[in-house]
């Protein structure tokens, strides 16, 4: 089982701060996130992706693991 957080306006548009997700056969970030934004219709949003406290592309080719923890993160203001 791997967990989602999501903050900011993502949060908003999903009415929560995290879920706990569980998948039967290899998942990767991509299709994660392309099942997230079916769900939630994130088309307009921005955000940015972490993987266990790494931010990372949202293309990149990564398989998650049932320990992994995604973060779905607002876009940062410089300062």
């Amino acid at each position: 089982m791997i967990e989602v957080k999501y903050f900011g306006a993502v949060a908003e548009k999903t009415k929560c701060e995290f879920e706990k997700l569980s998948f039967s056969e290899e998942l990767s970030l991509q299709r994660l996130l392309q099942n997230l934004s079916q769900k939630y219709e994130f088309e307009s949003l921005t955000f940015s992706v972490a993987v266990n406290q790494k931010i990372v592309s949202k293309e990149v080719d990564y398989t998650l693991k049932t320990s992994d923890i995604v973060a779905l993160l607002p876009p940062f203001a410089g300062g």
